[in-house]
């Protein structure tokens, strides 16, 4: 395990919510309740793995000495549709791309991550340190998501009706490993408001892996976390939507995005660890507003203000979306003092009603 902001967290995040795969189980039809049903489950199963990894404690495993290089360190694994992990090694750094097209797309998202990083923030692989990058793909059977367990990547090939292949979307893969540079910086609490901030970082440097890959702007990118991950037969565009919340699909099966863009709309529940993946929209949406409002590419300003409060040591484990909110407006005026920067972060907020002070 790794020890974090001062103590040991369990850390087992999903890209899919809850409640998505709560209403598939529920649905008539076997082909679209049984995988999510098995889903379910064996994300229960994980999720109670890391809890007693994390009460008895992982074997100690003495890693290879290493220097931080501005080089990734990437290994993919298939699981071949079983779920002991990792699997079977199937490409190595540095290796040509093989026929598998999943195992291609997870080796470029975790390259594409660690560049991201990289380039933008000068932070050497998701500890900062050089850890290499480690991912199982074709994991279980029809298995409806992709997580970060705390100490590698793990993708599945989704069930063909309602999810795609989860390597697609580069924004997924970034968002996972994202979750794995929260756990080696603030380590924020998996629930709660804590736990939306948790996921909110995710679908932020998700966003901005993407838009660095594609070489977007705030204004030529489309927001959405998850495009191309929802099926033909699904009416949607994506899991999430930061540009607007709460619209990212209206699906007869899947119901309606139920985000909220601002504090009027808080969801209180005791599902989904708090409302993590729900309530994660109104700071998503507060970053939306940050980045087109000072333009250009979204991951020079915009993301080194959120970047310098995830890594700057004052984030507390607990923190509120107040408390991350005055936390951007001292790392704007810190960085850029009384300019553009610090006025748009003030105005976010505002607009998504989290008071700054």
């Amino acid at each position: 395990m790794t020890k974090t902001n001062g103590g040991f967290e369990p850390v087992f995040c999903t890209v899919v919510p809850p409640h998505i795969l709560d209403q598939l189980a529920q649905h008539e039809d076997p082909a679209l309740a049984d995988p999510a049903r098995r889903t379910l489950e064996r994300d229960a199963l994980e999720r109670t793995h890391r809890r007693l990894t994390t009460v008895i404690g992982a074997p100690t495993v003495a890693p290879p000495a290493r220097a931080a290089s501005d080089q990734p360190l990437r290994t993919i694994y298939d699981a071949k549709h079983g779920t002991d992990l990792p699997g079977k090694k199937v490409r190595a750094e540095g290796s040509a791309p093989g026929k598998d097209a999943t195992v291609n797309r997870a080796y470029a998202g975790l390259g594409a991550t660690f560049e991201l990083y990289l380039k933008a923030y000068r932070r050497h692989s998701i500890d900062g340190e050089g850890l290499p990058l480690n991912a199982s793909v074709h994991y279980d059977r029809n298995y409806n998501n992709a997580f970060w367990n705390g100490e590698q990547m793990v993708f599945g090939d989704g069930d063909g009706e309602i999810f795609l292949d989860f390597t697609i979307p580069i924004d997924v893969i970034g968002h996972e490993l994202t979750h794995g540079v929260t756990q080696y910086t603030a380590n924020l609490t998996y629930f709660g408001q804590p736990g939306a901030l948790n996921e909110s970082i995710s679908d932020v440097f998700g966003s901005l892996i993407k838009q660095y890959t594609l070489g977007q702007t705030a204004a030529e990118a489309d927001w959405l976390i998850g495009a191309g991950l929802l099926a033909p037969r699904v009416t949607g565009s994506a899991l999430r939507s930061m540009k607007a919340p709460g619209t990212a699909y209206d699906d007869d099966v899947l119901g309606k995005d139920p985000q909220p863009a601002t504090m009027d709309g808080f969801i209180r529940t005791g599902r989904d660890n708090g409302g993590v993946h729900l309530n994660s929209g109104i700071p998503n949406h507060a970053f939306y507003l940050v980045a087109t409002a000072l333009g250009g590419n979204a991951w020079e300003k915009a993301g080194q203000i959120w970047y310098d409060v995830l890594t700057g040591g004052t984030l507390r484990k607990d923190a509120l979306f107040a408390d991350f909110a005055a936390l951007t407006v001292a790392a704007a005026k810190a960085r850029y003092q009384d300019g553009e920067e610090l006025q748009a972060v003030l105005k976010a907020w505002e607009q998504v009603g989290v008071r700054t002070s």
